[in-house]
């Protein structure tokens, strides 16, 4: 299979830097039906952190914010790429950004454990669109 290449939507929030304040968010996500595709956890320095939330309707996620009190910032666009696990699977996407002339600003994957890989990208703002052309979106 071929890499899927999608743009998404993502918010942030920052949170104290304690136990459990991840856990009581995506609990509030989750008593709100909200599906997220991706979760990012970023330490921002000692006393905060900052969740990063790919959810699968931002619409709904926006709502469900509003309604339980969650400040959240966004949106802000990436590509979320997935595709089949194989030795080199991202060189083509990183050649074809750099051709673009395109930087990539952070990215962060995983495996799946059974055979497919999903990876996040992120780029410029002003980027976006060339990033996208690259990348076939």
């Amino acid at each position: 299979m071929a890499a899927k290449v999608r743009p998404v939507e993502y918010f942030y929030a920052i949170v104290e830097d304690r136990p459990g304040e991840a856990y009581s968010f995506l609990q509030k996500l989750a008593s709100a039906e909200i599906n997220l595709l991706a979760f990012n956890v970023i330490p921002l320095g000692l006393e905060k952190t900052e969740l990063v939330l790919f959810p699968e309707d931002t619409g709904r996620l926006a709502r469900a914010a509003e309604r339980l009190g969650l400040l959240l910032r966004g949106p802000h666009r990436a590509f979320l790429i997935q595709g089949d696990d194989e030795l080199g699977a991202l060189v083509n996407l990183h050649r074809a950004l750099a051709d673009a002339k395109v930087n990539v600003l952070s990215s962060s994957g995983v495996t799946d454990g059974r055979g497919g890989y999903g990876y996040l990208v992120y780029v410029r703002a002003e980027d976006f669109d060339a990033a996208a052309r690259a990348l076939g979106v």
